[in-house]
């Protein structure tokens, strides 16, 4: 008797703990994260990003007269790299210079063409985060303007590196480059979804993707940096492009993640809230 007491104690307990699993906010994250396909939305994300926004990049880049060594610096600092780390994505990106005198006005245009291509492709996949339906053609304008704000958001973004000293000029650049990821993703959700979600649910997701943005860019100090100096020496130049192409594989993962999490977070608190209010008692 006492065994099949024991047993049935340890029965009850699996299944509370299978309950609090199967309710718990970590699987659910998971599930919605499966059914919109997040990892192949993130490989799609990088893919895109490669072959469209970098070569624009690295146009925009070349004509910044700050820019002494073009998207490569850019690149650089985005990623933390150690000085070897910055030659190897020189050498792979080539000087400003020959990117200017070699792009024709047809070139430019096709780039601005395929950019566009990004811009629907990141507003399909926030579409998808909300279980909202594909916008009509005429909000393709939308991709105009987004792309160039990105342009102009990532100009900033690559000049205010994150630093490792723990002084106070450090810690401003830091929250300035937080709150800058921060407005810039807010505005864009709102943006590309074309007002169908209300400012206050994007919050979250914002939040979250611009928390995310800074983890991943000290991980990148840590981790990317010193693959792209070793799978340099090991594959060449091949080598450099797996690394960067791993690193937008996680860009990827976190704007789409970050608003996944920014919605799950507005449910919970929009269930919250109304548990509160069907819990009052009647006011009548």
């Amino acid at each position: 008797m006492g065994m099949r007491r024991a047993l049935i104690v340890d029965r009850h307990r699996f299944l509370r703990l299978y309950r609090g699993v199967a309710d718990s906010v970590v699987l659910l994250a998971w599930n919605r994260g499966r059914e919109m396909e997040l990892m192949h939305r993130a490989m799609s994300f990088a893919a895109l990003g490669f072959l469209t926004l970098v070569p624009l990049l690295i146009l925009v880049a070349a004509a910044d007269p700050a820019s002494g060594q073009g998207f490569a610096r850019w690149l650089g600092q985005g990623l933390g790299v150690s000085p070897a780390s910055q030659d190897e994505l020189q050498q792979l990106f080539g000087r400003p210079g020959q990117a200017l005198q070699r792009t024709t006005a047809f070139g430019l245009a096709a780039l601005a063409a395929f950019g566009l291509t990004f811009g629907g492709a990141v507003q399909t996949g926030y579409e998808r985060v909300w279980e909202l339906p594909t916008a009509r053609w005429h909000t393709m304008w939308r991709h105009v303007v987004w792309l160039a704000v990105l342009v102009g958001f990532l100009v900033g973004f690559v000049n205010t590196p994150v630093t490792s000293a723990s002084t106070t000029e450090g810690i401003l650049i830091t929250v300035g480059d937080v709150a800058g990821t921060f407005l810039f993703f807010w505005w864009s959700q709102r943006l590309l979804l074309a007002g169908r979600v209300r400012w206050r649910a994007l919050a979250p997701g914002a939040a979250a993707t611009a928390l995310g943005l800074l983890g991943l860019r000290v991980f990148s100090r840590l981790v990317f940096s010193p693959l792209i100096a070793s799978n340099a020496v090991t594959y060449g130049p091949f080598g450099t492009v797996l690394v960067l192409q791993s690193w937008l594989v996680g860009v990827g993962f976190v704007v789409y993640g970050g608003a996944l999490v920014g919605r799950l977070y507005h449910e919970h608190r929009t269930h919250r809230r109304l548990a509160r209010e069907l819990a009052q008692p009647d006011r009548w």
